[in-house]
């Protein structure tokens, strides 16, 4: 009777061994670093998300970005948008994207006419090597970009990794 015990505990030890093995492999291949970052596919859905479609011109936005960084936890960034500021034309919001983070869009800000200019200067953290836009948001309806690329050393954004 012992002896039969023994077998089916030893069996059933195997079989949770296997599982927990086929566990851990099954994880591992849901947070691999290439399910983590975004793709330009998802940069692309989050622009369409933000217009709704609507065609996106170049120009007007200046986006200024380090063409090198070292850590990519601390990266400055900075957005001017070319508008007058009045009630009649003025930015209503600047998108940033970042193709290369686990969540495309970095931010939103929303500005108003009493804002004075469409500047901002922030920190952003990069998980990669990727291009960043900002798309401005015009108060007419229309939507302005600008581009940046720049190459991160030390990548942020992947503690879960």
């Amino acid at each position: 009777m012992m002896r039969k015990d023994f077998i089916v505990q030893k069996s059933r030890r195997a079989w949770l061994k296997k599982l927990q093995k086929f566990t851990f492999l099954t994880l591992g291949a849901w947070f691999s670093p290439f399910t983590v970052f975004a793709k330009p596919e998802d940069a692309t859905k989050a622009i369409t998300e933000i217009t709704g479609g609507k065609p996106v011109i170049n120009g007007k936005v200046n986006l200024v970005i380090p063409p090198l960084v070292e850590n990519g936890n601390l990266v400055v960034l900075k957005v001017s948008v070319e508008s007058p500021m009045t009630p009649n034309d003025y930015v209503k919001a600047i998108h940033v994207i970042a193709e290369g983070n686990p969540l495309p869009n970095i931010f939103t800000v929303y500005l108003t006419p009493r804002s004075g200019s469409a500047n901002i200067t922030t920190r952003v953290r990069l998980a990669d090597s990727q291009i960043v836009r900002a798309i401005a948001q015009m108060s007419n309806g229309s939507f302005y970009q600008g581009q940046a690329e720049t190459l991160v050393t030390l990548s942020a954004c992947t503690e879960m990794v």
